[in-house]
């Protein structure tokens, strides 16, 4: 039986098994696999099985759903997958003798078809393409906080959230809850991502924050 592996900042969440025909995910309780957090849709994705094989589909999401660090709508799950939705990594295994792959293997990462290194397996990204953010005002003023996850949250639930996402070697944030939109640069943020370059000033609650690219 096909199952994944639920994983969050490396730490094992749960297993489900995927013996329906579809398996929701999201948000709300009443998807089939609930992952509780602001950067995951209330319906996000969904598992369909059938035929002996199992393929992820993107339910028109906010922030995106990931199969080994690429953007997808629909595909095809092969063993040992890992998809990302917001901060969880879901593992997929067939179910066949294979061994799901570890997501803290410290065996070297594999290469896309450009030749490139996928960095989706890594607890960090390299120092190229770590991004951070910088506390300019507020309490917590001169603070630095690294963006190694593929989604990192902040703001207030229900007040003004938003989201900055890395893709590939760029960084994009975007409004994600709450009827105060987050400023970037003085402007208001929408609900589709805007790239960030080093420097961009997001507001956030009345605080403001720093983009830096290195």
């Amino acid at each position: 039986m096909p199952k994944i592996t639920i994983r969050l900042d490396g730490e094992l969440i749960s297993e489900a098994s995927l013996d329906k025909k579809r398996t929701t995910v999201g948000r709300r309780p009443f998807n089939d696999v609930v992952l509780n957090e602001l950067a995951v849709s209330g319906r996000h994705a969904c598992l369909i099985h059938q035929d002996q094989q199992v393929t992820i589909e993107d339910l028109d999401s906010t922030n995106g759903t990931y199969v080994n660090g690429r953007a997808v709508q629909k595909q095809l799950l092969q063993d040992s997958d890992t998809i990302e939705i917001g901060s969880f990594k879901l593992v997929f295994s067939s179910g066949s003798e294979v061994p799901v792959k570890a997501l803290d293997s410290q065996q070297p990462p594999p290469y896309d078809a450009n030749g490139s290194q996928a960095f989706n397996d890594l607890a960090e990204p390299p120092a190229s393409l770590q991004g951070r953010i910088k506390v300019v005002s507020g309490s917590a003023a001169g603070r630095e906080l690294p963006l190694t996850k593929a989604v990192t949250t902040f703001g207030k639930p229900g007040v003004s959230v938003a989201a900055i996402t890395r893709r590939d070697a760029n960084y994009y944030v975007q409004h994600v809850e709450g009827a105060q939109a987050p400023l970037l640069n003085g402007v208001a943020t929408a609900q589709e991502p805007v790239l960030l370059h080093q420097g961009d000033e997001i507001t956030l609650s009345g605080t403001v924050l720093q983009f830096l690219s290195s």
